[in-house]
């Protein structure tokens, strides 16, 4: 099974910097796109930030020149580097990883490609 663990969440003032970060571990055979999504009370969940595995970058443009992602391949994981924060960036941040994973059935391997999700961090921005 495949766990992802976010962290860095928590209240800071309008126009300081917040980085978070996801972790990804289980059995891994290559990870795909790496992203990080945000909910704020009573909205839906949408994308903030994603990164290809060859490096290539999308952003919201609510947070482009604010925001960066970023991926480390050899330690599986995705950061968020959050700065000039807004109170709009308030929400619960989600990080979504697409993965293959493998299983061994006595020397019969299988693969299976599927994205996961954490749990969430909180992101709270006063102003």
């Amino acid at each position: 099974q495949v766990q992802l663990v976010e962290s860095g969440g928590g209240l800071v003032q309008a126009g300081g910097s917040l980085r978070l970060s996801c972790v990804v571990s289980g059995y891994i055979l290559s990870v795909g796109d790496m992203g990080w999504y945000r909910q704020a009370p009573g909205d839906k969940r949408d994308s903030v930030a994603t990164v290809t595995n060859s490096g290539s970058t999308k952003y919201v443009d609510s947070v482009k020149g604010r925001l960066t992602i970023s991926r480390d391949n050899a330690k599986n994981t995705v950061d968020l580097q959050m700065n000039s924060m807004e109170p709009e960036d308030t929400a619960v941040y989600y990080c979504k990883v697409d993965v293959t994973t493998y299983s061994d059935h006595g020397g019969v391997f299988s693969f299976n490609s599927m994205e996961f999700w954490g749990n969430g961090t909180l992101v709270t921005v006063n102003s």
